[in-house]
């Protein structure tokens, strides 16, 4: 079984896709933090940063230029890109994603 987002990837489940190509999603949050949130999200699964290997280093990176492409086609050239690494640090689906958040401001350290 895999995760939701492999279901979205699958069109098993609805999203409001934004951007698409053989690599990479980019789909709306249903729970937006943000006028713009994104997920960005490799279609082939890769668990998370901390589980990549060598071999994801191109496609990772392929997903966070997809998150700046995300954010110019939205309008925005001030953006933030968040991803959680493990259950520790709040990554609650198993299935890298990148976070785009734009709109509003974004203070550091995130509250």
């Amino acid at each position: 079984m895999g995760s939701i987002f492999q279901k979205i990837i699958d069109r098993e489940i609805p999203a409001t896709i934004v951007y698409e190509d053989d690599e990479a999603l980019a789909f709306k949050d249903i729970n937006a933090a943000a006028p713009l949130h994104v997920l960005v999200i490799p279609k082939r699964p890769i668990v998370s940063l901390g589980a990549m290997s060598a071999d994801d280093a191109q496609l990772v990176g392929h997903c966070l230029f997809v998150c700046k492409q995300v954010a110019d086609a939205a309008g925005f050239s001030d953006f933030r890109v968040v991803t959680n690494s493990g259950e520790g640090a709040g990554q609650s689906v198993f299935h890298l994603h990148f976070h785009v958040l734009a709109g509003r401001p974004l203070k550091w350290p995130p509250g």
